[in-house]
């Protein structure tokens, strides 16, 4: 029976240690958070130019006359 107990001890130990090896890596926290940024900054862009559309359809109409008429 204490043999059981020992290998149970020492699977415990284990394990705690690489729960706390595993809490303090950071590695994947800051590619998550690069990951979100990415993501934010895309939503901006998209939102900028959806808001925009009607503007840049003009725009782009306008000098595509332009060039035609030059």
């Amino acid at each position: 029976m204490q043999n059981l107990n020992d290998v149970a001890l020492r699977a415990l130990v284990k394990a705690s240690t690489g729960l706390q090896r595993f809490r303090a890596d950071t590695k994947g926290v800051t590619a998550i958070e690069y990951g979100l940024i990415a993501g934010l900054i895309a939503v901006g862009i998209v939102a900028t130019l959806t808001a925009l559309k009607g503007n840049l359809v003009n725009l782009f109409s306008t000098v595509s006359t332009n060039l035609q008429s030059a």
